[in-house]
């Protein structure tokens, strides 16, 4: 399994951002879609962003404008910038392959935590 490890959560005021980033154990270069998920206290896990192989996006449209995914499969990372963050952005934000199969793992996360 390819496992991930997020990085750059953290506590800012509303308006703020924040650029996550997703480092894989392997390559990443045949995974087709890489997802950014997130999860918050009493809610289900969503999908915030997808990318795939060849850069196609697509966002959840809660965050669209907001947010923007990237990945090098040359590094084996994938980013989240977020920007005018909210109060309801507040999450753990998990990477991985979408959608999630046995090819992949979920990690530890990075918690995200905005104030109002």
């Amino acid at each position: 399994q390819v496992r991930f490890v997020e990085s750059g959560g953290g506590l800012v005021q509303t308006g703020g951002s924040l650029r996550l980033s997703c480092a894989a154990d392997r390559s990443i270069a045949s995974i087709n879609v890489m997802g950014w998920y997130r999860q918050a206290p009493g809610k289900e896990r969503e999908v915030v962003a997808r990318i795939t192989s060849g850069g196609d996006t697509n966002y959840l449209e809660s965050v669209k404008g907001r947010f923007t995914i990237s990945r090098d499969n040359a590094k084996n990372t994938v980013s989240l910038q977020m920007n005018s963050l909210k109060p309801e952005d507040t999450a753990v934000y998990h990477c991985r392959d979408w959608p999630p199969s046995l090819r992949g793992s979920w990690g530890q996360g990075t918690q995200v935590s905005v104030s109002s």
